[in-house]
């Protein structure tokens, strides 16, 4: 016989050729008893109670939103690529907020990828708000960008310094937010970029067209100098394939056919979609889930995020990767690995 027991989740266009300068203004245990039966039946009264006594109404605790896991355990991930070798890896990731970043350890990820210069959006923190652990990464030369309110921001972090290093794109209007710092090399210009969303209700949509012309002209500027590398989150779906559920997003912001022209339209200038370039057709490769609804471990997501560079880079590029094991961020990370 069992014994009775219990059983028991920023425009000022700026140049420095300094480092570090912001322009910043299980389940729940039940617990019961065991207990003999008796071998006396219960009278049972009209409200359905025993023995006189009103039966007590059961009530489902309310289930809450399954939300995305945070947690990286990579020691069950390979940072290995495609491709042969490479001398220049960069990594780029929209963080969601470097200071919950940081505090979900997701510093960590530069151990293991290693990469020569990781670009950062969506900081969301000024430079008096950054965390100590980020403002002194050992072996690379930091630069940030974010406005007072703490909104969008970007951020380098290179272990070569720069010759040069820009702050905005050069419009009052779109460098409001702080969403563009652009870092010249020997070889290349890199942009890290935070593009604006269309909004809800795609109110801010105007915004967002007024951004691709000007954007695309900034960088057709600098792509007549030395070839360009562009990452960041662009904020658009560009194809069907790169999100999970088309045919109800054509409306959303993200997936508009004004937003994926926009792509088009870039791309149609001289540039390259890297990770498409190398992986046409490779479906479920997302880069961003929603929190709810647990999408991420079902994988329902969007690529929003890109490495984009000169046609003349193209026959450079060993591999464009994405890292959908490395958590932290409601984007994952992406790496681009090149032999210059």
């Amino acid at each position: 016989m069992w014994p009775v027991g219990r059983i028991g989740v920023e425009y000022t266009f700026q140049q420095t050729q300094h480092s570090g300068v912001s322009q910043c203004a299980a389940s729940d245990w039940a617990s019961f008893d065991i207990v003999p039966m008796t071998q006396r039946k219960k009278k049972k009264t009209d409200d359905g109670g025993e023995d006189g006594a009103p039966k007590a109404k059961k009530t489902k605790a309310a289930a809450g939103p399954k939300m995305n896991k945070s947690v990286t355990d990579y020691s069950k991930l390979s940072f290995g690529h495609e491709g042969g070798e490479f001398n220049v890896k960069i990594s780029s990731w929209n963080v969601a907020g470097l200071r919950s970043w940081v505090e979900k350890g997701c510093l960590e990820f530069l151990e293991h990828e290693a990469p020569d210069i990781l670009c950062l959006q969506e900081t969301k923190c000024t430079e008096d708000q950054l965390p100590e652990e980020a403002r002194h990464i050992k072996g690379y030369h930091p630069y940030w960008l974010c406005k007072p309110g703490g909104y969008a921001g970007v951020a380098i972090y290179s272990k070569k310094m720069p010759f040069n290093v820009s702050y905005g794109l050069g419009d009052a209007e779109q460098d409001e937010d702080g969403r563009l710092l652009t870092a010249e090399y020997e070889k290349f210009y890199l942009v890290c970029v935070y593009v604006p969303n269309a909004g809800r209700k795609l109110v801010t949509l105007p915004k967002r067209m007024r951004w691709d012309e000007k954007f695309l002209q900034y960088l057709r500027d600098l792509d007549a100098k030395k070839p360009v590398i562009l990452c960041g989150d662009m904020n658009v779906a560009h194809a069907e394939i790169d999100l999970a559920n088309p045919k109800t997003n054509k409306k959303n912001a993200g997936f508009t056919q004004e937003e994926r022209d926009g792509m088009t339209n870039l791309l149609s200038h001289g540039f390259v979609d890297t990770f498409r370039q190398r992986y046409p057709e490779q479906k479920a490769a997302y880069t961003f889930w929603t929190y709810m609804g647990n999408a991420r471990a079902k994988n329902v997501g969007w690529r929003l995020d890109y490495f984009i560079a000169s046609e003349r880079l193209a026959g450079r590029v060993v591999d464009s990767v994405i890292r959908p094991g490395v958590y932290g961020s409601d984007h994952c990370p992406i790496t681009l690995l090149l032999n210059l």
